[in-house]
């Protein structure tokens, strides 16, 4: 069940997600301070400024449509940031694949994976200090062989 779970974790998709909140909320947090520190105020100017600017009273309560405005703008502008910066991008791309003008991910070829597993075997049979499989049984003793008896034939 863990196993499972770790490989949900790792798998390349959860972790792109994750770095795609994380951007698109700093990104969001930045558009939403660009909105209310510039829009909000020209809202609020072009609205008759004063104390109730942007916003109108209705039997002692303040009706702030400046902010819902602010939020709207907000919305539209991290929209369009997404869809010009990533949808449209990633469209362009994958239309060129399915023409055949842009190749995708290559596959690696044989003799790679081949070089890869070689490479891999290598280092599984590389020995170490100490285990055993280097002459030597990890003592620091000077006893010529290494600190192996050798066996006789039986």
């Amino acid at each position: 069940m863990l196993k499972g779970f770790k490989d949900f974790l790792l798998r390349g998709n959860v972790v792109d997600l994750a770095v795609a909140v994380v951007v698109g909320a700093a990104f969001t947090a930045v558009v939403t301070a660009f909105t209310s520190a510039f829009l909000k105020p020209l809202i609020q100017v072009f609205s008759g400024g004063g104390e109730f600017a942007g916003s109108f009273v209705v039997s002692g309560v303040v009706f702030d449509y400046a902010s819902f405005i602010n939020a709207l703008i907000t919305f539209v502008l991290t929209a369009a940031v997404i869809y010009f910066l990533v949808v449209m991008p990633l469209k362009v791309v994958e239309e060129r694949r399915r023409r055949g003008e842009e190749e995708g991910p290559a596959d690696p070829s044989d003799v790679e994976l081949l070089i890869e597993i070689r490479d891999l075997l290598k280092a599984q049979a590389r020995p170490v200090p100490g285990d055993g499989r280097d002459g030597r049984d990890g003592r620091d003793d000077a006893g010529g062989a290494g600190g192996r008896i050798p066996q006789q034939d039986r």
